[in-house]
């Protein structure tokens, strides 16, 4: 069966896009609106929400002028290792502290890749734990502790 759709990848994204998009203006419709200048709890989302929409309705309509690639295999594993390493990090944060999180994260999120090197990773994940610690808790004051309770600090 021949279809009108030439870049099947673009086609999918747009229609992710369009439904996240969609959902977040569904959700803030019970929320007061407000104004510009004076915003309600459905501005962030609907605004933002529409435009992700219009970006979705974008890009599936581009799939059916441009040509391109089919779309692949469905990567499960790698899926799963990053959705792991958020829930991990989640976690980890008020119980281990800031930086063991940090590690955590960029290590389990970097495992998803088939081009995994453990002295590449961990020079990452100890400099985004530095950057994470100098920015949050100490420039902007965040009640981030770098360790916490569960280590003993």
């Amino acid at each position: 069966m021949k279809t009108s759709i030439r870049h099947p990848k673009d086609f999918w994204i747009g229609i992710i896009f369009l439904f996240f998009g969609l959902a977040a203006v569904f959700i803030g419709r019970d929320y007061p609106m407000g104004s510009a200048g004076r915003m309600g709890p459905a501005y962030f989302p609907t605004i933002l929400g529409g435009m992700l929409a219009l970006v979705g309705v974008g890009a599936a309509a581009r799939a059916f002028v441009r040509h391109g690639e089919a779309v692949g295999r469905f990567h499960i594993k790698e899926l799963v290792l990053v959705l792991a390493a958020e829930i991990l990090f989640g976690v980890l944060m008020r119980g281990a502290g800031l930086v063991p999180a940090i590690i955590v994260l960029v290590l389990v999120s970097a495992f998803a890749s088939p081009k995994f090197r453990w002295r590449e990773v961990l020079a990452l994940a100890a400099g985004l734990a530095a950057f994470s610690v100098l920015v949050f808790a100490k420039l902007l004051g965040l009640p981030m502790a770098a360790f916490g309770p569960w280590l003993g600090f």
